[in-house]
């Protein structure tokens, strides 16, 4: 059975507007953030959706909170949706790390997608056939559509806040594409 999920960024934070690094802080979506929360749970309102799944760091779950109040669901929070682990550039401004060495405490690629499968396959074997809207943040995003499509995370083109991005799949076609190195359907953006 095939899984769709409603994959989305979350609404845009004080952090991100003063591009500082948030990685795994919890972050605080800021005025133009809950908007955007508003009008993607406005537009995900007349789809008809099974389950709220959000990371577990604040941003992700305001944003959630939004779609989940208009939905009339629950939101289901997973450590998997959490943002890259940035280590040592957590909460630095962002164009100060431009042409720095990166740190051995920063969450590398592989782990990175390696938890993003673990996401995937998460969703797919807890609701099959079902239609699952995620919260997440914009590097475990890239993460997910990587291995959802079988390419490189730099081929991924970067998500905006709140966007949304629909994936078709299943456990078995997550397997396949591991297996085999290759990726599934495109994601469409809407």
């Amino acid at each position: 059975m095939k899984t769709t999920i409603f994959l989305i960024r979350h609404g845009e934070t004080v952090d991100n507007a003063r591009r500082i690094m948030q990685g795994q802080m919890p972050g605080e979506l800021n005025e133009t953030g809950r908007e955007q929360a508003r009008q993607v749970a406005e537009r995900l309102a007349n789809e008809q959706i099974d389950v709220v799944v959000a990371s577990d760091l604040r941003r992700a779950m305001q944003t959630a909170e939004y779609i989940s109040e208009r939905l009339g669901l629950p939101v289901t929070t997973t450590p998997l949706l959490r943002e890259r682990d940035w280590g040592s550039f957590t909460g630095m401004y962002i164009p100060d790390l431009r042409g720095k060495k990166w740190t051995d405490d920063i969450e590398t690629e592989e782990a990175l997608l390696s938890r993003a499968r673990s996401f995937l396959v998460y969703i797919t074997t807890t609701w099959p056939g079902k239609r699952v809207v995620a919260v997440g943040h914009g590097i475990i995003n890239k993460a997910i559509l990587a291995v959802y499509a079988g390419c490189k995370m730099k081929e991924v083109q970067r998500m905006l806040n709140a966007e949304v991005r629909i994936l078709t799949t299943s456990s078995v076609d997550i397997a396949t594409t591991a297996a085999a190195g290759t990726g599934g359907t495109t994601a469409t953006a809407e």
